[in-house]
């Protein structure tokens, strides 16, 4: 592992210490759950994963037909 060095506001500081004596960790630890959180939300993997995934079902109509038969229903007066 790593060390980095970061600079962060003093309110940042106090905000870890905080949560860090709350879940019973350290700093740094709580500094690396967040740090693979935020790569986790970035992450494009998942796209990958599902692509197709519902290709072969055939409950599925087509998206823009069902689209437009809920907007057949709408009056824009």
């Amino acid at each position: 592992m790593t060390r980095i060095l970061a600079d962060l506001p003093d309110e940042d500081i106090q905000w870890l210490d905080v949560r860090a004596a709350e879940l019973g960790q350290s700093r740094a630890s709580v500094l690396r759950e967040a740090v693979m959180a935020y790569r986790a939300e970035f992450s494009q993997d998942w796209i990958r994963r599902g692509a197709g995934y519902w290709k072969d079902r055939r409950d599925i109509a087509d998206s823009v037909q069902y689209q437009r038969a809920l907007r057949d229903d709408r009056s824009f007066d």
